[in-house]
């Protein structure tokens, strides 16, 4: 017979969760002070997405700023509620979605050694299971067949922002390298 006692030793099933992982990065010719300001002003990004339809604000971008952004693809429409947990001016910005998905993230700003620019990076970290429930499906629609496609989308969606931004930030239009590590 297990005791109390012997219960209290197994985790809670939400730490044995499998996370994920995505981290995508750049290069940006431009000092590492404008690059930060310029992530900071989160509102902005819905200018360079496709599928962000609007971003408000509830605060000056600093810890305690909380934003609702809204998400349209295919047939599903999601706001996602986040949060600025921290800043480390000018090189990280620390977030997590208050409600819903189980996601958090950082933005760091590197500066290069040879003073040409900064790499900047967005590190997501989420638990794919969070999403059920969250996301009204299509009946018969899998959930991880849609993570799968939205993976997909995120990946190119990336790609098409960071050369928008990269031009605005630098001034001209250019072929940007961007690396993408999903873990």
């Amino acid at each position: 017979m297990r005791s109390s006692a012997d219960d209290t030793t197994k985790p809670p099933a939400r730490a044995l969760r499998e996370v994920k992982t995505v981290e995508v990065s750049t290069t940006v010719r431009a000092p590492p002070d404008d690059v930060y300001d310029f992530l900071l002003d989160f509102p902005g990004y819905a200018d360079y997405s496709k599928h962000l339809e609007s971003v408000s604000a509830d605060g000056d971008g600093g810890p305690g700023t909380e934003y609702h952004l809204t998400f349209a693809w295919w047939k599903l429409d999601y706001t996602a509620h986040s949060k600025v947990t921290s800043v480390d001016p000018p090189t990280a910005i620390d977030w997590e979605l208050t409600q819903g998905i189980d996601a958090s993230g950082r933005w760091l700003v590197d500066p290069l050694d040879n003073g040409g620019g900064c790499r900047v990076r967005l590190v997501v970290t989420y638990d794919p299971d969070s999403a059920r429930g969250v996301l009204d499906l299509p009946l018969f629609v899998s959930l991880d067949r849609v993570i799968e496609k939205i993976m997909d989308l995120v990946v190119a969606e990336g790609e098409r922002v960071v050369e928008r931004v990269v031009a605005d930030l630098e001034g001209e239009r250019r072929p940007v390298d961007i690396d993408v590590h999903v873990y």
